[in-house]
């Protein structure tokens, strides 16, 4: 199975450690962000993996290589200096990507969740399954609610989306290229009944700050 990492954003709320460093390359005990997923990749049947990068992105194939040490294949999309937003990202590289489907996960997040556990393929018409949670204190209106596995715009109770997520490749299927949103074309998909779901209720922090970060490290540390 592929997975993508996206990890071009320039991580503007993460100043001034990103002005020299690609956010997914900030450490927390004394590893980047990004290692904690391709080491959580090596315990899964995931094997090839794509990295998008932009922002000084020239430095995240230098940290890490072809894969090799993690036992993956990675390859890198280059948005060059111009980064493309979430969906134009994905669409880019899906001539990277030749399985139909893929798993994705936000390079700046961390969590113990378990990726061998997401579908390696989806329901007939289902074109994306996501991992929601809880809602985080900088983000208190959550993104979907979830009935029963379907995810819906509206509800009584929102989540948040995690950052990861299953595609299958036809999700992405008519966009045009460059710099497109991921959210609206989630809500569209929803309303199509295309997008299941799941929540999870253990650990997930997003990076968006230098003071989370801190957090995160000092958990870890301990």
């Amino acid at each position: 199975m592929f997975a993508m990492i996206l990890a071009a954003g320039r991580g503007e709320r993460m100043r001034p450690l990103t002005d020299h460093c690609p956010k997914p390359l900030l450490c927390v005990n004394d590893k980047s962000l990004i290692e904690y997923h391709l080491e959580q990749f090596r315990q899964t049947q995931i094997t090839d993996v794509v990295i998008n990068h932009a922002w000084l992105g020239h430095l995240i194939p230098q940290a890490l290589g072809d894969g090799n040490r993690w036992g993956l294949a990675i390859n890198y999309s280059d948005e060059k200096a111009c980064a493309l937003e979430t969906a134009g990202g994905i669409k880019k590289a899906l001539s990277i990507i030749n399985d139909d489907y893929f798993m994705v996960v936000n390079g700046d997040i961390w969590t113990d969740f378990d990726f061998s556990t997401l579908p390696k393929k989806l329901d007939d018409g289902v074109l994306a399954h996501l991992v929601l949670v809880e809602n985080p204190p900088q983000h208190q209106r959550g993104d979907f609610a979830l009935n029963k596995h379907w995810l819906q715009n509206e509800g009584e109770e929102k989540f948040t989306f995690s950052g990861i997520a299953v595609y299958h490749r036809r999700f992405f299927e008519g966009l045009n290229e460059g710099s497109v949103a991921l959210g609206p074309i989630i809500r569209e998909h929803i309303k199509k009944r295309q997008v299941t779901g799941e929540f999870y209720r253990g650990h997930w922090f997003d990076i968006g700050t230098p003071e989370r970060l801190k957090q995160l490290d000092s958990m870890l540390r301990e």
